[in-house]
């Protein structure tokens, strides 16, 4: 037994229900059965990214687990940047963009934290203060990939329909708007399935691009949410990773650039659910240490 959405599809934040538990608990009106050795909907690896914002920008972090420990993602966050943290050098810390002069314990996990927006302050200063020369710089690589997120850009990608029926479609991903538009030259079988109306969304109403699963180079899933008719809304699709990655890290930083109402909607729904999801974990430890 899963938590769904309103529409049914399984909400792959949550692990399956505990039998044990009563039902009036978990505080959602729709669940789903799932056949038990099946994986979940399509989500096979959670992705998700974490905005780590300094004096010379912001990056994105991506993330495949909840689980992982802040010191990781510190570490990553270095990594990002020139002049990663060394002995002899400049010592940083992490800090919840909501927290200031407050540093994260770098033990603790993501999931403990109750946000996935975090700055990096060098040790012995605060936030606000000058820049120094020895902060590290924002990597080139992430400059140019900021730079380009807004210019359109079109890519062959596969859409992935119920019952895994796909249809061959062209993404046009720009500042201003995502376009799926059908490749005219479809399989006669897929034609007979689906016929794939041409898809405009507003940048303003696009809410996340998350990877869905990335088992080979080969082969990788994205999913793609947006709002409609005041309700949101997943489409997938599959391509081969670099291609998945590529469209993933480009509508992500569109996203963080612009403040949209939707996705602002959008991330506190999900934060909501991963307040439940902690708590629910919590109660679980502390029936399991009882």
């Amino acid at each position: 037994l899963h938590i769904a959405e309103d529409d049914g599809e399984v909400d792959t934040d949550f692990p399956p229900l505990d039998s044990s538990e009563p039902i009036h608990k978990f505080g959602f009106s729709t669940l789903t059965l799932v056949e038990k050795y099946s994986s979940p909907g399509l989500a096979a690896k959670e992705s998700l990214f974490v905005r780590i914002n300094a004096a010379r920008g912001f990056s994105l972090i991506q993330v495949d687990s909840m689980k992982v420990t802040m010191n990781e993602i510190l570490q990553k966050a270095l990594k990002r940047r020139k002049g990663s943290q060394k002995g002899s050098g400049p010592q940083y810390r992490l800090e919840k963009q909501s927290q200031p002069n407050v540093p994260v314990d770098l033990d603790s996990t993501l999931e403990n934290q109750s946000t996935l927006e975090f700055c990096l302050v060098r040790e012995n200063s605060s936030r606000g203060e000058e820049s120094s020369e020895e902060d590290p710089q924002i990597d080139i690589v992430t400059v140019q990939d900021m730079l380009s997120s807004h210019h359109y850009k079109a890519f062959k990608v596969s859409m992935i329909h119920r019952l895994r029926f796909t249809t061959d479609v062209q993404l046009g991903i720009s500042g201003e708007k995502v376009e799926i538009d059908p490749v005219t030259n479809q399989k006669t079988s897929t034609k007979f399935w689906i016929k794939q109306k041409p898809i405009s969304i507003d940048s303003d109403l696009l809410c996340a691009c998350d990877l869905a699963e990335d088992k080979s180079p080969s082969h990788a899933i994205f999913k793609l949410s947006y709002l409609t008719n005041h309700d949101f809304k997943h489409l997938y699709f599959e391509s081969d990773s670099t291609t998945v990655n590529e469209i993933v890290l480009k509508v992500n930083y569109i996203l963080e650039s612009r403040a949209s109402a939707a996705r602002a909607d959008y991330l506190a729904q999900k934060q909501r659910k991963l307040s439940r999801r902690t708590s629910f974990s919590f109660q679980k430890d502390k029936k399991l240490g009882q």
